[in-house]
């Protein structure tokens, strides 16, 4: 009998004494932030203003308004596009998509639209994406409602949506554009001029 409590005694010591030296590591490890995969707006301001110059305040307001919407994106895509519409319009753009898990990559988009909407412009394009679940993800069409209206100059932010993927393009542009229009954005991995 007292060699079994013996025996027990030094398993239930072996199993306290692994507790003490795993419970310091799972302690640390609940302790320290989980890998960060979204972007902060201050982030997204800095890159923003490599993209498009001296436009802070613009910017800077535009990220904060989509980041209250939407909260924080886990890809963003930076880049230029150009566009022209007489009621139906076609946009062309190309940048690159940058991502915590992923990295980087070129990517395309192309679109018609259709709808009350004139003038031809070209922008600086900063797309925010949220719910990106692979790169690959990416790669189909976008829809939603576009507003544009501005002479010269002007600041635009809209919303697309795609099997949970949401991608909002903040432009700004420079030609004169007024319009309502509603369309798609095919993003694809290599260049096309096909935008259907």
């Amino acid at each position: 009998m007292r060699a079994s409590w013996k025996a027990a005694w030094r398993a239930a010591m072996t199993i306290v004494a692994a507790l003490l030296l795993v419970a310091p590591g799972v302690a640390l490890a609940q302790g320290a932030p989980a890998q960060q995969d979204t972007f902060s707006p201050q982030e997204l301001v800095q890159s923003g203003h490599k993209a498009f110059g001296n436009v802070s305040r613009g910017l800077a307001l535009t990220i904060e308004e989509a980041v209250r919407r939407w909260g924080e994106p886990n890809g963003y895509i930076v880049g230029q596009e150009a566009s022209g519409a007489f009621v139906g319009g076609l946009r062309y753009g190309e940048g690159v998509l940058y991502t915590r898990n992923a990295g980087d990559q070129r990517v395309y988009w192309q679109g018609p639209s259709v709808g009350f909407d004139f003038g031809g412009d070209g922008a600086r394009t900063m797309m925010l994406v949220y719910n990106l679940p692979t790169v690959n993800s990416l790669f189909q069409r976008f829809a939603g409602v576009n507003g544009s209206a501005y002479l010269v100059a002007g600041f635009g932010m809209t919303a697309l949506n795609a099997n949970g993927i949401t991608i909002v393009p903040i432009r700004t542009g420079v030609g004169a554009r007024l319009g309502l229009n509603l369309g798609y954005l095919k993003f694809t991995p290599e260049a096309t001029w096909n935008p259907f």
